[in-house]
C-alpha cells in the first residue's frame, strides 16, 4: 500500500469538501494543491469521483427536503415546481459542458489560469456586494422558472476553473433578487444534479482508468470530502445569515495573487498547458 498516495488522497478530499460549496472554486484549489503535492494519479478522474462524497453531504444535510420532494413529486405542485426549477437551472451548464469541456480542460486546467479567474471572481464578488440589493425572493419555493434559468446561466460561467460553481450561482442569485440564504441553498440543491451528472459522465468516460488497486485511495478521498463538505455547508449557511461574501472575495484575490507572484518569481514551477 502506497501511504503517500493515501495521504495525498486525504489532502485532496479535504480540499474538495471544504471548497466545493464556498465561492472560492473547488476545481481551482484541486488543480493548485494537486500540482503542489504532485498528485497526478489520473487526477482528473479522482477529482470528479470525490465530488460524489461532497454532493452526498448535501443530500444528507437536506435529506428531509429531498425525501419530501421524492414522495410528493406525483401529487404536490410545490415538489413538482422545485424539481422543474432544478431541471431548468441544470440544462444551460450541461449543454455548454458537453460542447466545450474538452477545450476548457486542455487550455484552462492549470494553476495560472486558475489564479487569474480567482482574482477576477473576487473583484466581481466585491462589486456585487457593494451594490444595493433588491430582495424579492425569500424562500426557495417562491422562485420562478425564469429565476431558475437565470441562475443556470450564471452556472455556465463556472465551467472555467477558478470561477467557482457555487460562487457563480450564489452571486448570480443575489443579482436577480434572491435572499442570501435562498441563493446559497438553491446553489446547494442545484449542485446535486449538476455534480451527479458530471461525476457519472466522467467516471463512465474514463472507466478504463479505474482499477481495484485504487479503491483505498478513492475511499479515503470520498470519506474526507463527505465529512469536510458537511462541515463547510453547515458553517456557510450560518455565516451568510449575517455576513456578506466579501471575506471570500479577499481570500480569492490574495490566493490568486500569491500563485501569480510565486510563478513570476520562480518560487514554484507551476504546470502550464503544453
Amino acid at each position: 500500500m502506497d501511504w503517500w498516495l493515501l495521504i495525498q488522497a486525504f489532502i485532496m478530499g479535504i480540499v474538495e469538501g471544504l471548497t466545493e460549496f464556498l465561492p472560492v472554486s473547488s476545481t481551482g484549489h484541486l488543480i493548485v494543491v494537486g500540482d503542489l503535492i504532485g498528485f497526478h494519479n489520473d487526477g482528473r478522474v479522482f477529482e470528479i469521483a470525490i465530488q460524489l462524497g461532497a454532493i452526498l453531504a448535501i443530500v444528507f444535510e437536506y435529506r428531509q427536503r429531498f425525501i419530501g420532494v421524492a414522495t410528493g413529486i406525483v401529487s404536490e405542485p410545490k415538489a413538482q415546481r422545485f424539481v422543474l426549477n432544478l431541471l431548468v437551472a441544470f440544462l444551460p451548464a450541461a449543454i455548454v459542458g458537453l460542447m466545450f469541456i474538452k477545450t476548457i480542460k486542455f487550455y484552462l486546467f492549470n494553476p495560472i489560469s486558475v489564479a487569474v479567474m480567482l482574482i477576477v471572481g473576487g473583484l466581481i464578488i466585491l462589486w456585487a456586494e457593494r451594490r444595493t440589493h433588491q430582495v424579492r425572493v425569500h424562500d426557495v419555493d417562491d422562485m420562478t422558472l425564469l429565476d431558475a434559468f437565470k441562475v443556470g446561466c450564471a452556472q455556465m460561467v463556472s465551467m472555467i476553473p477558478g470561477t467557482s460553481r457555487s460562487g457563480a450561482t450564489i452571486i448570480g442569485g443575489l443579482f436577480i433578487g434572491l435572499d442570501r440564504k435562498v441563493a446559497a441553498e438553491f446553489s446547494f440543491f442545484l449542485a446535486v444534479p449538476t455534480m451527479f451528472a458530471a461525476t457519472f459522465y466522467d467516471v463512465y468516460k474514463h472507466r478504463d482508468l479505474l482499477h481495484l488497486d485504487d479503491a483505498p485511495m478513492f475511499a479515503v478521498g470520498f470519506i474526507t470530502a463527505f465529512i469536510s463538505a458537511l462541515l463547510a455547508v453547515r458553517t456557510l449557511v450560518r455565516f451568510v445569515a449575517n455576513h456578506s461574501y466579501e471575506i471570500f472575495a479577499w481570500y480569492r484575490i490574495a490566493f490568486g495573487g500569491l500563485i501569480l507572484l510565486s510563478w513570476q518569481q520562480g518560487w514554484v514551477s507551476w504546470e502550464l498547458p503544453s
